[in-house]
């Protein structure tokens, strides 16, 4: 589904990828955020379990994920969100979350469950290479997607490995560091680009910092297949819905093919 949502936009827009806290601000309210998301123009969504430990979380989203556990919200309750989305919406669903809740689960009873409730692909920061490589067969025999992540210090060499594993799309984490909104980007997020997608068989997201219409300018102009917002939509939640919604169309008018 993931592939097919790049295909159907192909030559008339790049693909705007959305993230949201599942139980952030609250369970419900999650749900109002991902519907304003979604009107607004967001083509996929990827949905983060809240974890105690999210390495790849700048402070927004790592406030945002303490906040949804500390109303008790589990992997259980994200996926049936993600369960109400699909019902509603003929969206692609990504999930972000991290090794240890797959493991404490069982890694296949997790990923059938997953598939139960509508998700059609994984991102785990924490997944190693080794691990991958079975996890994504799993994934494959459930026709779901594992999405991994490259950054602008790793090799040719392991972009090109990465790049075989991995499906749906790579994803091109923008800056050094964490998640979280930047004022500008530096000309080596504009080198890593041009250098994953080189090397890379699959389309390339690029996400963590961006914030902006030009922001999306600066990663489509770049080479960019797709582009990815996390901390802008947390941080907008705070002026409400309606804000959601608006930055949305913002960021998707960026994403327009003129």
């Amino acid at each position: 589904m993931i592939s097919r949502k790049f295909e159907e936009l192909k030559g008339k827009a790049y693909p705007l990828i959305g993230y949201a806290v599942a139980g952030y601000p609250s369970l419900d309210d999650s749900r109002k955020v991902i519907k304003a998301m979604i009107n607004g123009g967001v083509d996929i969504l990827e949905i983060g379990i809240p974890f105690s430990d999210p390495i790849a979380d700048g402070p927004i989203i790592q406030k945002a994920s303490y906040q949804a556990l500390s109303k008790g919200i589990t992997p259980k309750q994200a996926l049936e969100l993600c369960n109400d989305i699909r019902r509603e919406f003929d969206i692609p669903i990504a999930i972000m979350t991290y090794c240890n809740i797959l493991y404490k689960a069982g890694y296949e009873k997790f990923i059938i469950n997953a598939k139960k409730n509508g998700v059609n692909g994984f991102i785990i920061p924490d997944l190693s290479l080794e691990e991958a490589k079975p996890l994504r067969k799993l994934l494959a025999k459930n026709n779901m997607d594992l999405i991994l992540l490259v950054s602008p210090n790793t090799s040719i060499d392991r972009i090109k490995k990465i790049s075989n594993i991995a499906s749906g799309f790579l994803y091109l984490v923008s800056v050094y560091g964490t998640t979280g909104i930047r004022s500008r980007f530096e000309d080596y997020t504009r080198k890593a680009i041009v250098r994953v997608k080189k090397y890379s068989k699959l389309p390339v997201g690029v996400g963590f910092g961006v914030s902006k219409p030009e922001h999306v300018r600066f990663m489509i102009d770049a080479g960019a297949d797709a582009v990815i917002v996390g901390s802008a939509f947390i941080k907008a939640i705070d002026d409400g819905f309606d804000k959601v919604e608006e930055l949305a169309r913002e960021l998707k008018r960026a994403c327009i093919i003129k």
